[in-house]
């Protein structure tokens, strides 16, 4: 398995792809731009929702093909998190989703060595396609985890929205952990987010799933819920699975069996994900923009539905509601773009 790996990168090296293709991995979050969705697109009326619905919580459809009802919000501050990017309006989910958050940073504290987690982007208030970034997280059953520990204060409004995202990857090598970076805590943090039954999925870079590989020597059961993706050099995309009877919530298949280190991993080692269009190829046509019809049906009665009275009565855990985010909304950062990979559906 990671002598498959180890071969394959040698091959590469072989024919110069190191630098030339490694340069363009790093920090995808920090290459995103704004992208403007088209007026009466999905992305622009549900991104132009400030509130979410009342009543219980609802996914409805796919993750990345769906809506969100009855979200609550995660607290923009917690003895063990810190919400980021509070302008985006994106700190929203199933409860399910945000008590998984609540947890792991606590847990991870208490367990790990890491001080806190500062979480990214969950959903949208009533989810549903967001601006730009992401093609999932719009039914409030994803979430995006910081590989940068919380700090022993509190971060000021300005300083949630411009502190840098900080790569775990090599900026002068193809596809390699930067040794000077990582960390074991972070490696214990992933396999801590990783151990709880409700999570299916954790997508991180292909770099950092090699290095999980190599070198995890604790219990290897739940490391096949780390699945290699573009991207994802900065942070880690937690993903649950549809909580029991949520009708209408569609499921992903389940992650196959083993540790996922072998074949599927060494296929991010070739050529193949990273390789650019022929020259006088037929660029692919792009894709028209979704609208709430292409949605389930549902998802208009989401849009129609009232609003809570304040993001504060949504605001989930001990009422620490107090700081709630405004509710304007920005974009978000990308992942990388490519070639799907062999055997699993990241819909990043």
């Amino acid at each position: 398995m990671i002598p498959l790996l180890v071969r394959t990168l040698n091959s590469l090296s072989k024919f110069a792809l190191a630098v030339t293709i490694g340069a363009g991995l790093v920090s995808g979050e920090a290459a995103a731009q704004q992208a403007t969705p088209t007026p009466g697109s999905a992305k622009a009326i549900f991104g132009a929702v400030t509130l979410p619905t009342q009543g219980p919580p609802k996914s409805i459809g796919f993750y990345a093909k769906g809506c969100l009802s009855g979200a609550v919000a995660l607290p923009t501050d917690g003895p063990t998190w810190q919400a980021m990017r509070l302008s985006r309006n994106r700190r929203w989910g199933r409860p399910e989703m945000i008590a998984l958050l609540e947890r792991l940073s606590r847990d991870a504290a208490k367990y790990d060595g890491w001080p806190g987690i500062l979480v990214g982007d969950i959903s949208q208030p009533r989810g549903g396609p967001m601006f730009n970034g992401h093609a999932s997280h719009q039914i409030g059953l994803d979430a995006d985890v910081w590989l940068t520990p919380m700090p022993a204060r509190t971060l000021t409004t300005a300083e949630r929205e411009s502190l840098p995202f900080t790569t775990m990857l090599d900026k002068n090598k193809f596809l390699t952990v930067d040794d000077k970076v990582w960390t074991a805590s972070r490696a214990r943090l992933l396999m801590r987010a990783a151990s709880y039954p409700e999570v299916e999925r954790i997508f991180v870079n292909p770099a950092i799933k090699k290095k999980m590989c190599e070198t995890w020597t604790g219990d290897r059961t739940n490391l096949g819920k780390l699945r290699p993706e573009y991207g994802h050099d900065s942070h880690f995309h937690i993903r649950i699975r549809c909580p029991a009877g949520s009708i209408g919530c569609k499921p992903q298949p389940a992650v196959a069996a083993g540790d996922g280190c072998g074949k599927p991993l060494a296929w991010w080692f070739t050529p193949e994900p990273w390789a650019k269009p022929k020259p006088g190829a037929k660029p692919p046509a792009k894709p028209r923009e979704v609208m709430v019809s292409d949605l389930p049906k549902a998802c208009q009665t989401v849009l129609d539905e009232p609003p809570v009275t304040s993001a504060a009565v949504a605001t989930f855990g001990a009422k620490a509601a107090a700081g709630t985010a405004a509710t304007s909304t920005m974009p978000v950062s990308s992942a990388g773009t490519g070639s799907t990979p062999p055997g699993d559906i990241p819909q990043q």
